[in-house]
């Protein structure tokens, strides 16, 4: 017999009579017993809401009781019924889920509903539709730009011709003629918002409308990749040539272009200063010569001040003013400015040698005191030559007390040049327009033939950026000349001293009297 259980000397014994509860309860049962309820608790949290839902309310005898043998456990989330519904070998089972999955009375609570209500971009927005040649047509216009971006979609292009004069009414409709190739092109360079620009380019193994007994040019836009003839699509008359009347550029040999040089502008918007606009088209007018016209699109821009400066050279037949403000509704990258461009190289396509492209606080200059037109004849084998820009300050005038700024021309009082060299600055550039199937806003990446930029000892333009929407006056901080060679610094950026553009001001100015009279804005 074990003698510990009586106690022995010290405090470190148990009392005789005294055992605890503890001995007497076996931990092993205790231990499975919390267990289970802790497993049956996670359990129960992890139960879908749909099913704790089906349950009785807590407060009800019923919520007690088992739910029926016959309810299941929910399956996983389904969007299509074919995933929902039990496998079937009946072809017929299957057609009725397809149909169940899409009545809004199904009465299966695990089946969801996706249901699509209006249009979020269209498939095709048309812009413009032109001939290219007596065997092409190009058709502009902007597409939503995540269909191009993640979907398929494609295009194809089909001649209607009308009916000849020698055909009776009986006779059956001349047959269409279907385009060898349709190709598309989206020339913004991945810029595009909800919209992007798209160009279809439509060649023909036949000349269409050869007979000039005119026709219709038909673009079927396709949803998606299918190309069987039943998947979606619309079709969109591109363009309509009357009996007689087919353009020039459907000729095998088009005309010489009536233009030697041709402007195309970007979108112009905002609250833009009309004295900026009246000293820039006065410039370069006198800049490209007689034979030179500029294409303008009011994006909103082309308010009563700028109208009025524009509005001589347009009577002089000098300029054309187009109204792009409906482009709004579609958001494109700045005011849809490739659409607008590439709308104009096309439209303008066989109207100018040499079609260019800049904005509106850009001047281009010629070093050396040479013409134009020499610089542009050395450029000839080239299709696509970009220029150099020298950004100028928006800001500095010099520091003269007898200088009357206030009756100087912008580009005549901002003569102070950023210094700093070998950065990367944007470039624009002039173009054949008849070598380029596309374009961009600094350059073209769809042309036929080469391309040069090194121009800079050649040709270059003046950036006066952010003085377009100055209103008043644009001196806004004066400072002496530097000495020669020397810098000015402001705003910690070094500046040349440079008068090219103020040496040819007064010229300028007389230009534009004999040739549109005094203007008053």
């Amino acid at each position: 017999m074990r003698k510990d259980a009586a106690g022995s000397g010290g405090g470190g014994g148990i009392a005789p009579g005294a055992a605890p509860a503890l001995l007497c309860f076996d931990i092993k049962p205790f231990l499975a017993a919390l267990t289970a309820l802790t497993l049956l608790a996670a359990a129960w949290q992890l139960r879908p809401y749909h099913s704790v839902s089906l349950l009785a309310s807590p407060f009800s005898p019923a919520a007690a009781c088992a739910q029926p043998a016959s309810a299941s456990l929910p399956r996983a989330l389904a969007v299509h019924a074919k995933n929902a519904q039990p496998s079937s070998s009946s072809s017929s089972a299957a057609a009725a889920a397809a149909t169940n999955s899409t009545s809004p009375s199904s009465s299966s609570p695990e089946r969801r509903e996706f249901r699509a209500i209006g249009n979020a971009a269209a498939l095709f927005v048309q812009m413009g539709a032109y001939r290219g040649g007596a065997y092409t047509f190009a058709i502009i216009g902007l597409a939503s730009k995540p269909t191009h971006v993640y979907g398929k979609p494609w295009f194809r292009c089909e001649w209607e011709p009308n009916p000849t004069t020698n055909s009776s009414s009986s006779s059956p409709p001349p047959p269409s003629l279907r385009a060898a190739r349709t190709y598309h092109m989206l020339p913004d360079w991945g810029y595009g918002r909800v919209y992007t620009v798209v160009v279809v380019n439509c060649t023909f193994s036949r000349a269409p409308n050869a007979d000039n007994s005119g026709g219709r040019l038909i673009l079927y836009a396709y949803h998606g990749p299918s190309t069987s003839p039943s998947s979606p699509h619309e079709r969109i008359l591109a363009l309509e040539e009357s009996p007689g009347a087919a353009p020039s550029s459907a000729a095998a040999s088009p005309p010489p272009p009536k233009y030697d040089y041709l402007y195309c502008g970007s979108s112009l918007y905002g609250d833009l200063s009309g004295a900026r606009v009246r000293e820039w088209i006065s410039y370069h007018a006198r800049l490209f010569g007689e034979l030179s016209h500029f294409v303008f699109h009011d994006a909103g821009g082309v308010g009563p001040a700028v109208r009025a400066a524009l509005d001589p050279w347009v009577r002089a037949g000098r300029a054309t003013v187009q109204d792009v403000r409906a482009q709004a509704e579609y958001d494109g990258w700045y005011h849809n400015q490739f659409l607008v461009v590439n709308d104009c190289l096309h439209r303008y396509r066989h109207a100018a040698r040499w079609t260019f492209f800049f904005d509106v606080d850009e001047y281009i200059f010629v070093p050396g005191g040479r013409k134009l037109e020499d610089v542009l004849h050395e450029l000839e084998p080239y299709t696509q030559f970009t220029i150099e820009q020298n950004p100028m300050s928006s800001r500095l005038c010099v520091d003269d007390p007898d200088a009357d700024y206030s009756n100087q021309w912008g580009f005549e009082k901002l003569v102070f040049r950023n210094s700093i060299t070998g950065v990367r600055r944007d470039r624009k550039y002039a173009i054949q327009a008849k070598n380029a199937y596309a374009t961009g806003v600094h350059m073209s990446e769809n042309i036929i033939g080469n391309t040069t930029h090194k121009t800079e000892h050649l040709i270059r333009y003046y950036h006066y950026h952010n003085t377009i929407n100055v209103l008043d006056e644009v001196c806004r901080e004066f400072v002496p000349i530097p000495p020669k060679g020397g810098v000015t610094w402001s705003e910690k950026t070094p500046w040349y001293y440079d008068d090219s553009m103020k040496r040819v001001a007064d010229a300028v100015r007389e230009f534009e009297r004999k040739t549109i009279g005094d203007v008053r804005l």
